[in-house]
């Protein structure tokens, strides 16, 4: 199998930790064209967006979908909970980061430049981010991970976004403040997501590719409205 898709992708990521933690290893080839607007990739993934997992010659796209097949052929180790109570718990967390949490990103990057900034589009966009905060807080399951005492789905789609806005927005704008640093639940994830070894490991990497494409890019994120 091979997987395309930048390392700065928060949802390439996803992929890449919950392969990991089932111990399924996936080549990770250069993206065809270099690009995945490119035509070379968008001739075998039509969709043009990357993660997209090629397996036997054909394209499966979209992270969850992904992750999802993943799952199912190789149930050696889970990577969900067994209880579905716990399973929907985990679904959940990464729903709410895909649906409240990932839209607000974008947009805050004309915003970078407090010269440019326009401070109520980022206080609006910031009361968005409190309120799925707030909603992972509440829906999350005993800890200290997103269900229970290890990293499922739910972790791996929401804790390279939070590393996301750690290194991008957080520092940036004091008028969102970061919910892994004061005490409560999201702290308490985050601190288990530190101290297991494959999780650090993915979202350092992560981070990393994050500072980097952030480097190579900030006049044009800076000037895109």
């Amino acid at each position: 199998m091979k997987l395309y898709g930048d390392s700065a992708s928060p949802y390439v990521t996803r992929v890449i930790m919950f392969a990991r933690l089932k111990g399924v290893d996936l080549a990770r080839p250069p993206v065809p064209g270099g690009n995945p607007r490119t035509e070379d990739y968008r001739a075998i993934n039509p969709l043009g967006k990357v993660p997209g997992l090629e397996i036997d010659g054909d394209m499966l796209p979209e992270s969850e979908v992904i992750c999802e097949y993943l799952e199912e052929a190789y149930p050696d180790v889970a990577g969900f909970p067994t209880d579905l109570r716990d399973r929907a718990t985990s679904r959940l967390v990464a729903r709410i980061t895909d649906l409240y949490i990932s839209p607000f990103f974008r947009p805050l990057l004309p915003h970078l430049d407090p010269a440019r900034r326009d401070q109520s589009e980022v206080d609006r966009i910031g009361a968005e981010l409190s309120k799925a905060f707030r909603g992972l807080a509440h829906y999350m399951g005993p800890g200290p991970f997103c269900v229970a005492t290890e990293p499922t789905l739910g972790d791996c789609a929401l804790g390279p976004y939070i590393k996301l806005l750690k290194n991008v927005v957080f520092p940036v704008f004091e008028s969102i403040p970061d919910p892994t640093a004061k005490p409560g639940r999201l702290l308490t994830w985050w601190q288990a997501m530190q101290d297991h070894e494959l999780c650090k490991a993915c979202l350092d990497e992560y981070g990393a590719a994050v500072d980097d494409f952030m480097q190579e890019n900030a006049a044009t994120l800076h000037e895109h409205r």
